[in-house]
């Protein structure tokens, strides 16, 4: 936006920020909030602090600084109030758990490591957050953000302190990230109504049943790799034979790949579905839904503590439905879902679920490239978190201006 622009909206911002910086006790600390806001949505290359504070009129890069890098204002309060606003507009289908990359030069950035960068497409130097987002085929925002912390960080104490790590933050995998945002998400008094993730996700069975221990649906993709039984398969208790501990009930076949078993239901069971109508024109695909019992190791043994523990498990692994993607001319199916959603839910619903990642793609476009979400420059826990929640903030108030100009003002 241009500067003419941004300053036109002082006064629907300053009362955006009232409110959703209500938790911030200072009013210093919330005017600085406000400059920077504008600053995100203010045009320019970079959104870091000293070009924003050049740019605008009443810019000042110390206090900016201060205010993102060393102030003590917590940003969960006010990521929830933004949270309580977006949702009560956008009215989101699915909840979109995802993860991004940024970029780094040198170690010294709190989190940053040598590990996969989808910014790039390969093993590089950045740091890796994990997020949650509320979407709908027409709007979406992000709800909830948390670090991720390679174990060489949480390895070297030293390190963490230097970044202002807080004490009792650990390592954990990305799944447990996302399950720790879900769960601050409840505690919110906001309910997931069906969860989608990539397959990074889905093929956790973990993540899998970290989700269904909370009540949520679900929809994740997997690779055609994951191994299940077919829905008819039930495992085969062999007789006692009088000695030792009896035999545990087992399957008398292998596992399978969801690949071979889509493509053992033939194509006939395969039916043409539109799920969305773009600016491309209509999205539409082939699909079939599958009953199956998914098999890998992690199922066997989560399945088994969950029967009571591997003597008293009755060896049947739970029914879970597939979603199958072959499009008209492939040789062989090209995308899977796996969800604990009812084999009778409309597929039509489960594919435009599925489908609906795609609008990540634009949240992380508008906050990366307009809005300067990784442009932060600064290496500490805190300036990191105190960043992500402004660009969130500014991204919202977009939001709601562009879904109703009249919807920025608090009830």
């Amino acid at each position: 936006m241009r500067l003419g622009e941004v300053e036109r909206l002082r006064g629907e911002l300053s009362e955006f920020v009232a409110d959703v910086f209500a938790s911030v006790p200072r009013r210093d600390q919330r005017r600085w909030g406000a400059c920077y806001l504008r600053g995100l949505m203010l045009d320019g290359r970079r959104k870091s602090i000293q070009p924003m504070a050049e740019r605008l009129p009443d810019g000042n890069m110390q206090a900016l600084q201060q205010f993102v890098n060393q102030s003590l204002w917590d940003p969960l309060p006010v990521r929830q109030r933004i949270a309580q606003r977006l949702t009560e507009v956008v009215t989101p289908e699915v909840w979109v758990v995802d993860d991004v990359s940024f970029p780094k030069c040198g170690t010294a950035s709190v989190g940053v490591a040598r590990q996969y960068c989808g910014a790039v497409g390969k093993r590089a130097n950045c740091q890796v957050a994990v997020s949650v987002h509320a979407a709908t085929d027409t709007a979406s925002c992000p709800l909830n953000w948390e670090l991720y912390l390679p174990r060489e960080w949480t390895d070297e104490p030293g390190r963490c302190r230097k970044a202002g790590v807080p004490d009792h933050v650990a390592h954990q995998e990305k799944w447990r990230l996302a399950l720790g945002l879900l769960d601050t998400l409840t505690g919110w008094q906001l309910k997931a109504p069906v969860v989608v993730a990539d397959a990074g996700y889905g093929v956790c069975t973990p993540f899998r049943l970290g989700l269904e221990e909370r009540g949520l649906a679900y929809v994740l993709a997997v690779t055609g790799k994951e191994v299940a039984h077919p829905e008819h398969a039930l495992p085969h208790q062999p007789d006692y034979g009088g000695l030792g501990p009896p035999t545990l009930p087992r399957y008398r076949t292998p596992p399978h790949a969801v690949s071979v078993l889509a493509s053992e239901a033939g194509d006939g069971r395969f039916t043409e579905v539109i799920w969305r109508r773009g600016s491309k024109g209509v999205m539409t695909s082939r699909f079939a839904v599958l009953t199956v019992r998914p098999a890998g190791k992690q199922s066997l043994a989560a399945v088994q503590e969950a029967g009571g523990g591997r003597n008293r498990w009755d060896g049947v692994l739970p029914a879970r439905t597939l979603l199958v993607e072959w499009p008209d001319g492939q040789d062989a199916p090209t995308g899977y879902w796996m969800s604990n959603l009812p084999v009778t839910t409309p597929v039509t619903d489960l594919v435009r679920w599925a489908e609906m990642r795609w609008r990540i793609e634009h949240d992380y476009r508008e906050l990366k490239h307009g809005l300067g979400l990784d442009h932060f420059e600064g290496r500490t826990w805190r300036g990191w978190h105190h960043h992500v929640t402004l660009v969130t903030a500014a991204q919202a108030f977009l939001t709601l201006r562009r879904l109703d100009p009249k919807a920025h003002m608090p009830a």
